[in-house]
């Protein structure tokens, strides 16, 4: 059993195979990996027939999943996988049912680094669409975390992250004019780091 899952999906984010259990995505066929590194997330979706597109800033990262999406050319080409920075998305408006942002936003410089690439990821999702985010936050370890100032701490395990919070969640989630289609949930790793799951929906 272990290994027939570990076939099917992987080394999937955990929170990602979640709404896939939910069936969440059941009704997408087009799937953006926006920092999709090496495709841990990409092979579910490609075995199962979806439409898989994946940017990333390493093109060593992009030859990669390339290979991985090689057997699968009736769903994916070579064309989907793009070496290139997600604040600049080198997709139209509105063309995926699905954006995935694994681990990524938190690596923001600024603030202003960080809107830009969500700005980026909701623009291509269309209307109905989903963005799944996992990111690092403050939550629950507010007074473990120091300021190094524009959005950027130093956690109690020594990693340098953009951090946000459920208030700062909640105003992005309004002023996208999106809704939460799950609670915003967080884990706390023994007060080291915390990631948390924030989960859009794009209105009609």
């Amino acid at each position: 059993m272990k290994e027939e899952l570990r076939h099917l999906f992987g080394n999937i984010d955990i929170y990602l195979f979640d709404q896939l259990l939910k069936g969440t995505y059941d009704d997408c066929r087009s799937v953006l990996d926006a920092g999709c590194g090496q495709g841990r997330n990409a092979g579910y979706f490609l075995r199962s027939g979806y439409q898989v597109y994946g940017v990333d800033s390493s093109a060593d990262n992009i030859a990669r999943i390339k290979q991985m999406a090689a057997p699968f050319s009736d769903s994916s080409s070579e064309e989907n996988f793009r070496t290139g920075l997600v604040e600049n998305l080198p997709f139209n408006d509105e063309k995926f049912d699905l954006v995935i942002s694994s681990a990524v936003l938190h690596f923001a410089s600024n603030a202003g680094h960080f809107e830009e690439m969500l700005n980026s990821m909701w623009r291509v999702i269309r209307p109905g669409g989903y963005l799944f985010c996992r990111l690092a936050s403050d939550i629950g370890i507010e007074n473990l975390v120091r300021s190094i100032g524009d959005g950027r701490y130093i956690l109690p395990d020594e990693s340098e992250r953009f951090l946000v919070n459920q208030e700062m969640l909640l105003r992005f989630t309004k002023e996208l004019g999106a809704t939460l289609h799950e609670p915003i949930k967080t884990t706390n790793v023994q007060n080291l780091r915390s990631m948390t799951t924030w989960c859009l929906r794009k209105l009609e």
